[in-house]
């Protein structure tokens, strides 16, 4: 993310004032602490302070969590305001994407797609090129598994969007393959990061940039020529959620086709309830049976 602007997102800090929250933490006194030793002495127990530990070092880490979104937050929305002033100072030209169909196919302008590759898998636009600004990152590093967790916990389960990171060979992929003068229309999902993509690009030299409006998910189906096993408006969805039809975009597609479109997800949901009694009855008997052994 550095490289579109941002200050570093891997750093945690912590505020002076969730630092001072930690320090005022009870800490039992000096008298009751030995004490307490004394007694366990006296018991012939060992003394054990896991639980403060453990609430300190949690404590540290929820506000590490809540400092690392509030930066991504504030570092989000500054891009955004530079995004914006590319277009409102037409540094970059926006287009609808049935105006993106209509350059592509007669004035033979080259749409360039930034998704990630979960996303462009599903579906893309045919003569299409794809260079991804940020892809689901492979890599094995306690920071990436930390990353990763972090965005299953809170919601990426259920989302299914993964944890992304910034393709630093971006613009020299796209210099490879375009020079300066070409006629460039960027898309992404949504629209967002074809803005990242823009100002990339921008700075690069390109000036002949155009950029797809609320991205490939507002396409039709009639506006640009898809290729690929999903609509456009399903590339960007994916988890629980898509398995069980409860995305925005599935429940518009079940308004237009009707019951027998539902009632294939439907069907899922049964099946999730029944798995999950099943799984209940199994784990109670296996619990009886292991108190059958041990009683023997």
């Amino acid at each position: 993310m550095e490289a579109l602007g941002f200050p570093s997102l891997n750093t945690h800090t912590i505020s002076c004032s969730s630092f001072q929250k930690q320090r005022t933490t009870k800490i039992p006194c000096q008298r009751e602490h030995f004490s307490s030793i004394s007694l366990l002495s006296s018991l012939k127990l060992r003394p054990c302070y896991r639980p403060f530990h453990f609430r300190r070092s949690a404590t540290r880490m929820q506000a590490d969590n809540e400092d690392y979104e509030l930066k991504q937050m504030r570092d989000v929305a500054a891009a955004k305001k530079r995004w914006e002033a590319l277009v409102r100072e037409g540094k970059v030209k926006a287009l609808t994407p049935r105006e993106a169909g209509y350059a592509i196919q007669l004035s033979n302008k080259t749409l360039l797609d930034v998704r990630p590759s979960t996303e462009h898998k599903k579906a893309w636009v045919k003569g299409s090129t794809w260079i991804p600004i940020f892809d689901v990152g492979n890599e094995f590093d306690a920071g990436t598994l930390s990353r990763n967790f972090m965005s299953f916990t809170m919601g990426g389960w259920w989302s299914g969007v993964p944890t992304l990171s910034y393709n630093s060979q971006f613009v020299s992929k796209v210099d490879e393959k375009f020079p300066k003068d070409t006629d460039l229309i960027v898309a992404c999902q949504k629209g967002l990061r074809s803005l990242a993509a823009c100002e990339q690009l921008y700075n690069a030299g390109y000036r002949n940039l155009f950029w797809v409006q609320g991205g490939l998910e507002a396409a039709e189906e009639e506006d640009l020529v898809r290729e690929g096993p999903q609509p456009f408006k399903f590339a960007g969805i994916g988890g629980v959620s898509e398995f069980l039809g409860w995305t925005d975009q599935q429940r518009a597609a079940a308004a237009k086709e009707g019951w027998s479109y539902r009632l294939v997800f439907s069907a899922r949901l049964v099946g999730v309830f029944l798995l999950a009694d099943a799984l209940f009855f199994g784990a109670q008997k296996v619990a009886h049976y292991l108190q059958d052994i041990r009683s023997q």
